[in-house]
């Protein structure tokens, strides 16, 4: 008789290792025996960490990063120019901004992008919520930075328009960046470029 899974917990792990982004059956596998082979202690801090971000991290109540408490780190700074909004589709995209230093405002994480094929209208994201912070007058100046691929492109066309309506500067963020791309793997040269060059979106 062939054997042609691994050992029950083994494979069980494996099976759990292939369901995180962008780790195929062999990098499943490779994770498995190198946990099998660390040290005890590592994967213990390993599985500490992994339940601390599940019972510690929440979503800051003003901008949907990520946070250890009510609000994030950038909302809590007080040094940040709130009349500069930069609206990112998820929490990763701010620290791929944050990395070139070029950006001095806040965020607003939208949660995704719209994408009617998968049922993701502006009811699903956090659209709502960025208008009722736009409310006050505070902020002068939107950046939009969703991904240059489809869905962010159309994602950033819808905004424009609905933004245009309240009176509020709305930029795009410069050339430079691959179409397709995401902002995650973007250096922080280029990105930095694209946000110093970034170019108004007239209604």
């Amino acid at each position: 008789m062939y054997q042609t899974s691994y050992e029950g917990v083994l494979q069980d792990l494996i099976d759990q290792l292939v369901r995180l982004p962008a780790v195929g059956p062999k990098g499943a596998q490779r994770i498995a025996y190198h946990l099998l082979e660390a040290d005890r202690e590592d994967v213990e801090v390993l599985a500490e960490a992994l339940l601390a971000v599940k019972d510690r991290l929440t979503v800051c109540e003003v901008c949907f990063n990520t946070a250890e408490g009510p609000l994030c780190r950038v909302c809590r700074d007080e040094t940040r120019d709130p009349a500069l909004l930069c609206v990112v589709e998820e929490p990763k995209d701010v620290i791929a901004i944050e990395r070139t230093r070029e950006f001095t405002g806040r965020y607003h994480v939208l949660g995704g992008v719209l994408d009617p094929m998968r049922g993701i209208g502006p009811d699903q994201l956090h659209i709502k919520e960025l208008f009722t912070r736009l409310g006050d007058g505070t902020v002068q100046e939107v950046v939009l930075a969703t991904d240059p691929n489809t869905e962010g492109e159309a994602t950033a066309a819808y905004l424009g328009r609905q933004l245009a309506t309240i009176g509020v500067a709305v930029t795009r963020l410069a050339s430079g960046l691959p179409m397709g791309g995401d902002l995650e793997l973007a250096d922080e040269v280029t990105l930095g470029r694209a946000f110093a060059g970034r170019r108004r979106i007239d209604a």
